[in-house]
């Protein structure tokens, strides 16, 4: 069994038990090959939540905070991210955001699932903001769909991203996937970048119900 396997065997029924997600339309996520899922972002429990509800492993960028944490707790996040998927890549440094790239063509050049939050971080009000246009270019570089999702109530059960979460009931909403072969060749036109971004973030923004707000979410949490 593998470690991915394991962790659903196990700690699946803890979390559905303690969060009761409500899992629409997973049946959109292709069955084999390359997609990529794209959705929002609300506090820190989506990373735990998302890889649970769908059969296919998600694998996804995260902090390496999350791996290199010190004793017993250290080693338990560490041990279920990376199980559950999770590439660990130093986000502060000058290249992360090309490391995030160049990672992401390799899991779907490997006809994987790679999950992304196209905001680049958590919603500081649980508002949907602008969407980073790196979702664009995988999409556009390796030809895989993009299937849009939401999180709708994680924020609740754990606001501020702090903290132990409170049990409670979370939805998780997978949209049709969308594909831009239309556009084929054009990864560095920003404007086709700036069209297929936006196109993504509106479908989530439907999916999840939110205000949108075009504006960077980083941009946001400085002010």
């Amino acid at each position: 069994m593998s470690r991915f396997a394991l962790i659903k065997a196990v700690l699946g029924p803890v979390l559905r038990l303690m969060f009761r997600p409500r899992v629409e339309g997973v049946d959109q996520i292709p069955g084999s090959g390359p997609v990529i899922l794209a959705g929002n972002h609300l506090t820190f429990i989506d990373s735990m939540i998302l890889p649970l509800v769908v059969d296919r492993q998600v694998c996804f960028i995260g902090k390496d905070e999350y791996v290199t944490g010190k004793g017993f707790k250290g080693r338990l996040m560490a041990w279920f991210f990376t199980g559950v998927g999770m590439i660990p890549v130093d986000r502060e440094g000058a290249g992360a955001a090309v490391a995030a790239l160049h990672t992401g063509r390799r899991v779907l050049e490997e006809g994987r699932i790679f999950g992304i939050y196209p905001e680049g971080t958590r919603s500081p009000d649980g508002r949907l903001y602008r969407g980073r246009t790196g979702i664009a270019r995988l999409t556009l570089m390796t030809g895989a769909p993009v299937v849009p999702f939401a999180l709708i109530g994680t924020d609740k059960l754990q606001p501020g991203g702090a903290g132990l979460p409170r049990p409670g009931r979370v939805t998780v909403r997978f949209g049709e996937p969308m594909e831009f072969s239309r556009y084929e060749g054009m990864d560095r036109d920003r404007y086709v970048l700036r069209a297929v971004t936006d196109s993504v973030m509106a479908e989530v923004m439907r999916l999840s119900g939110q205000e949108y707000v075009d504006m960077y979410a980083t941009k946001a949490k400085a002010a």
